[in-house]
C-alpha cells in the first residue's frame, strides 16, 4: 500500500469538498480498493500506486475546475470520473504500435494491416503480400522498432535482394554500399520517421540495426532479432530458402512482397511465389494478403492499381500460380 497526501491551499473547503465532504465521498466510492480521507485541508489517499495515480489525476482536474468556476458539485465529480473511465477504455483499445519522431502515433490504418499485426503476434514467420502503398514495409518496420524498444529482441535486421529494376547497378557511382543504398531508401525513410536521427546512427554504428543486401545473410544464424525481408518477389527460390533457414532462437521474420512487380529475368522463377505454394499450411507460419483497398498513399495510387488489375497486365504469373497468400493468419 502507498499513501499520498494532498494539501488544499487557498481554497474554500465547503465549495471544493461539498456538503459533509460529499464530493470526496463520490470519488472514494469509485475506488473501493483505496481509502480516501479528508481532514481539514488535507486529503489522504492509501492504495495501490496505479489507483493513486488515477485518483490524483481526478483530484487535480477537480482543483482546476474549482479555480476556474469557484465551486465543485457532485455532478462535476461524476463527469470527471466518467472521463477517467473513458480514458482507461480508450487506452485499452489503442492500437498504436509506437510514436514517431514527430510525436504522431503509428498504428494499423486498415483491417488488413491489423491482420498483419495479429499474424506477427501469433507466428514467428509471416508472409505479407500486397501491391504498392499498402503499408507492407512500413507496418513491418514499425513492429520491428517496437520490439526493439520493448527489449523483446536485441537487434533488427532488414534486407532486400539487390535486383536491378530497369537500371544497371554497374553504372551507378560509388562502392557496393553506395550502389545498394538507393534500393534500401524506403526502409531508411521509415526508420527516420520512427527513431531520432542520432539514435538511429548509434544503432547502425553498433550493429543494433543492420540494413544490408540479401547476399550478406548467407552463412549466418540470425537469433534474438527481428528480421525483415523486403521486396521478396525478387528473390530466386534458392535465395529465399537460404534466407528462411537463417532463423535462430527468439527471432521473428516478416517477408514482404508484391507479386505484380517482379524484376527478375523473364525465365527466372520468383522464390516468393514458390515459397507461398510450398509452405501453405505449415503450422507457425502466417500469411496476410493486402489489397488495393489498403493503399494509404495518394488516393490515385488505389485507382492506378485497380486499373492495372482490370487490364491484367501484371507479370505475377510467369507461368506460376500461388494460393498461399490467401490463407488466414
Amino acid at each position: 500500500m502507498v499513501e499520498k497526501v494532498i494539501t488544499l491551499e487557498n481554497i474554500s473547503l465547503p465549495d471544493f469538498l461539498g456538503v459533509e465532504n460529499k464530493n470526496i465521498q463520490e470519488v472514494a466510492a469509485a475506488f473501493p480498493k483505496s481509502k480516501i480521507v479528508s481532514r481539514g485541508n488535507e486529503i489522504r489517499i492509501r492504495g495501490s500506486a496505479p489507483e493513486i495515480l488515477k485518483i490524483n489525476d481526478i483530484l487535480n482536474s477537480l482543483l482546476q475546475h474549482y479555480h476556474r468556476y469557484g465551486k465543485v458539485t457532485t455532478d462535476n465529480v461524476q463527469t470527471y470520473l466518467q472521463q477517467e473511465e473513458q480514458t482507461v477504455l480508450d487506452n485499452a483499445n489503442d492500437q498504436t504500435l509506437l510514436y514517431g519522431t514527430g510525436g504522431f502515433g503509428i498504428k494499423p490504418k486498415t483491417p488488413n494491416q491489423q491482420k498483419l499485426v495479429d499474424a506477427v503476434i501469433n507466428n514467428d514467420l509471416v508472409f505479407v503480400i500486397g501491391p504498392a502503398g499498402t503499408g507492407k514495409t512500413y507496418v513491418s518496420v514499425a513492429l520491428a522498432v517496437k520490439a526493439l524498444k520493448n527489449k523483446q529482441v536485441k537487434k533488427i535486421i532488414i534486407t532486400r535482394p539487390a535486383v536491378e529494376a530497369g537500371e544497371s547497378l554497374g553504372f551507378l557511382p560509388g562502392d557496393l554500399k553506395e550502389k545498394i543504398d538507393p534500393y534500401l531508401r524506403p526502409i531508411y525513410d521509415a526508420l527516420h520517421e520512427m527513431i531520432p536521427g542520432e539514435k538511429l546512427k548509434f544503432y547502425q554504428e553498433n550493429g543494433i540495426i543492420e540494413i544490408a543486401p540479401l547476399a550478406y545473410m548467407r552463412g549466418r544464424t540470425l537469433q534474438n532479432a527481428y528480421i525483415l525481408l523486403d521486396e521478396a518477389q525478387n528473390t530466386t527460390p534458392m535465395q529465399l530458402k537460404m534466407f528462411l533457414t537463417r532463423m535462430g532462437p527468439n527471432s521473428k521474420v516478416i517477408v514482404t512482397g508484391d507479386v505484380s512487380q517482379i524484376d527478375l529475368p523473364s525465365r527466372q522463377k520468383s522464390g516468393l511465389i514458390e515459397a507461398l505454394n510450398i509452405l501453405a499450411g505449415v503450422e507457425g507460419i502466417g500469411f496476410v494478403q493486402l489489397e488495393g483497398s489498403d493503399v494509404v498513399r495518394h488516393r490515385l495510387v488505389r485507382k492506378i492499381i485497380d486499373a492495372y488489375d482490370k487490364a491484367d497486365v501484371g507479370e505475377s504469373g510467369r507461368g506460376n500460380s500461388y494460393g498461399a497468400s490467401k490463407t488466414g493468419s
